[in-house]
């Protein structure tokens, strides 16, 4: 069991995706008070948007000790970043890897933003922690999702703000299959189950068909890194490399 931390407040940054989704599970366990911010920039698969508000509502329902920590939600127009950006993310263009090695959903400062502007809120709203779902170990590559990143930007917010603001970073060491086992930690199989079906990860916002592994069309970069990570959280020990292309 998680032992509360009564002294700081948090602000969880929740897209509707797995990862925010066993972040803001987390941080209920954990904290007193939990608000969620959410980022509407033009993204291709904004349907995910349609799944925050869903989720949280059916978490309280299965997890009622919950519900009197959490707190508000906030969605923030930031429409300007998909305006500035040719990305995959935000653009009717193929997936693909581009010559820096970066894969073209890659928004540049997206995740700086993202932190930035929580910071702000969280200043206004007297909360002392920010959480994301950020990850080194099982990512597509984005230096934003880099601990050194949040790391350096943790201590820019602090000195700018003059605050003394925590960035928690719970999986930057889990790749997929540690993620799914750390929300059954948290929540049991009623947790897994409900991020399986309730949150969306897929880039191209493809939700029609539901897999084992959730929504989504299975091909992209975020489909496969959860379908892999739930084939192993399923099959431990008992996968080899064939079973596991997609």
């Amino acid at each position: 069991m998680i032992k509360k931390d009564t002294q700081h407040s948090a602000l969880v940054l929740f897209s509707g995706g797995q990862d925010s989704a066993t972040c803001l599970a987390w941080a209920l366990s954990r904290y007193d008070r939990v608000e969620t911010i959410g980022f509407q920039y033009g993204q291709r698969h904004c349907i995910e948007l349609e799944c925050r508000e869903r989720f949280r509502d059916a978490l309280i329902c299965a997890f009622p000790q919950w519900k009197p920590a959490i707190g508000v939600d906030q969605r923030i127009d930031l429409s300007v970043l998909g305006a500035i950006n040719e990305s995959a993310m935000t653009r009717e263009i193929r997936i693909e890897t581009q010559i820096n090695g970066l894969p073209n959903t890659f928004l540049p400062g997206r995740n700086l933003i993202f932190i930035t502007i929580a910071a702000m809120v969280a200043y206004q709203r007297g909360l002392s922690v920010l959480v994301g779902g950020m990850c080194e170990t099982d990512f597509s590559g984005y230096p934003d999702c880099r601990d050194d990143t949040i790391k350096a930007l943790q201590v820019a917010l602090n000195l700018g703000m003059d605050q003394h603001f925590v960035l928690e970073t719970p999986l930057m060491w889990m790749n997929k299959a540690d993620t799914w086992r750390f929300a059954q930690s948290i929540g049991s199989e009623a947790l897994v189950e409900l991020i399986r079906v309730e949150t969306h990860t897929c880039y191209v916002g493809e939700r029609t068909e539901l897999h084992d592994w959730g929504f989504g069309c299975g091909e992209c970069p975020a489909c496969q890194l959860r379908a892999r990570g739930y084939y192993i959280f399923r099959h431990a020990g008992h996968v080899n490399s064939a079973s596991l292309s997609l």
